[in-house]
């Protein structure tokens, strides 16, 4: 099979499970007190099936199940999805319990906006490519790299209106914390909100 020669921007990105902030986080992060698990409903002992639909790097996906929910991650990008999958696949190669993490995650390419109709998750988690800072600020190196490579998503509306559809439980919206709400989508149910980034939460069914 031939690999097409990839871009300096791809060649700086890396999807890593093994390594880093993500088996850090994996490691010593706060289990379902984390506020992303908080959004998804993982309280209780409840653990619901998710869609990622917008995977990037699969972070949160890898952080979701590794607490124990089933993940699929749906990506569009070509580049991003051979990320994901090469990532995906050192991860299981090492063996161990990150490759117990990696067995309960799924990824498939294409559009979610097509796929998700097809699939019956608890949970639909949107992470959209979120507005560009108006302050000067510099955005982190792999932000930049990544809207380079993913553009900007203008089509966000129109899958949060697919995932509130199509998820049996709530819809998860990932979004910057002092950013206006995403326009032509109703109104959340709650929100939950971290140091730099919030969950608009939208409870469905």
């Amino acid at each position: 099979m031939i690999r097409k020669q990839k871009t300096p921007q791809e060649d700086s990105l890396i999807c890593d499970f093994t390594g880093g902030a993500v088996a850090h986080r994996f490691r010593f992060g706060g289990g379902r007190g984390q506020a992303l698990a908080r959004a998804v409903g993982m309280k209780g002992g409840h653990t619901p099936t998710v869609v990622d639909a917008t995977a990037g790097l699969g972070r949160d996906a890898f952080l979701l199940a590794s607490l124990g929910a089933e993940v699929t991650l749906i990506e569009r990008s070509p580049v991003m999805h051979g990320l994901l999958q090469e990532g995906m696949d050192r991860a299981r190669d090492a063996g161990g319990d990150i490759a117990a993490v990696i067995s309960r995650m799924t990824l498939m390419f294409g559009d979610a906006r097509d796929l998700l109709p097809g699939l019956s998750p608890d949970v639909v988690l949107v992470d959209p490519m979120h507005p560009e800072r108006t302050k000067t600020a510099l955005v982190k190196n792999e932000m930049r790299l990544l809207r380079k490579i993913v553009g900007s998503d203008p089509d966000a509306a129109e899958l949060m209106k697919t995932a509130l559809a199509t998820a049996g439980k709530r819809v998860v919206l990932k979004w910057p914390l002092r950013a206006g709400p995403m326009q032509g989508i109703g109104d959340f149910s709650h929100q939950i909100l971290g140091k730099s980034t919030r969950y608009d939460v939208f409870m469905v069914g």
